[in-house]
């Protein structure tokens, strides 16, 4: 077994261990270490395995997103949005370049639907958003790019087209559980569990698919 497939089962087993006995519990160290450990083997997967650098930086960068969102306190909210914000445009240039040719008008209308959804739910949500207002809008922008460019991909990178879905998706529940919900209540243990596994099995998605075809 080489350290590519190490890292990778790990990942995978540090990813369920985490959704299983943590993504609903309240903050901890223990918590903390599984997260942050599950998502950094990937991007030493992706590394280990000749995936293209802007992977490898994309999932590194959600790792510490990983790390700050895992943190106690509403101070760590930012940088934890930053670092994903980063992390989102590495994955929109990848995406980019990875375009197909020639647009279609389905691939058209699918990109025009999700960021006019994108643009309307945004809308809904800015009164609950208070000082994250802009920080939110900025990074709902580039979530949206990524999507976007990810509807666009080639028909054989299908498994990254899904994953950047499922990506969206667990952030939409996610935003829904930070800033619609009052502060001291607790997360849902379904919506917590929907968070992880979309995030998580999404970022294996987009790893694996681009592995599969470029590695």
């Amino acid at each position: 077994m080489t350290g590519g497939d190490i890292s990778f089962y790990g990942a995978l087993a540090l990813g369920a261990l985490y959704g299983a006995g943590f993504c609903y519990r309240e903050k901890g160290v223990a918590g903390l270490v599984v997260k942050t450990t599950s998502t950094a083997l990937l991007a030493l997967w992706a590394y280990l395995a000749g995936g293209p650098l802007l992977l490898v930086a994309a999932l590194g960068l959600s790792s510490l997103g990983d790390l700050f969102l895992a943190l106690k306190g509403e101070a760590w909210l930012k940088p934890g949005m930053a670092a994903f914000f980063l992390a989102h445009v590495a994955y929109v240039a990848l995406f980019w370049s990875l375009g197909a040719e020639e647009r279609t008008l389905l691939v058209l209308a699918a990109q025009i639907v999700l960021v006019l959804a994108g643009a309307a739910f945004i809308r809904w949500l800015v009164p609950w958003l208070g000082e994250m207002r802009n920080p939110v809008i900025i990074y709902a922008g580039v979530i949206l790019m990524m999507g976007a460019a990810a509807l666009n991909l080639q028909p054989a990178l299908w498994p990254v087209t899904l994953g950047a879905l499922m990506f969206i998706a667990s952030d939409v529940i996610l935003s829904l559980q930070l800033f619609t919900k009052p502060a001291d209540a607790p997360a849902g243990m379904l919506s917590s569990l929907a968070v992880w596994f979309l995030y998580f099995g999404g970022q294996v998605l987009i790893a694996w698919g681009l592995l599969a075809v470029l590695a």
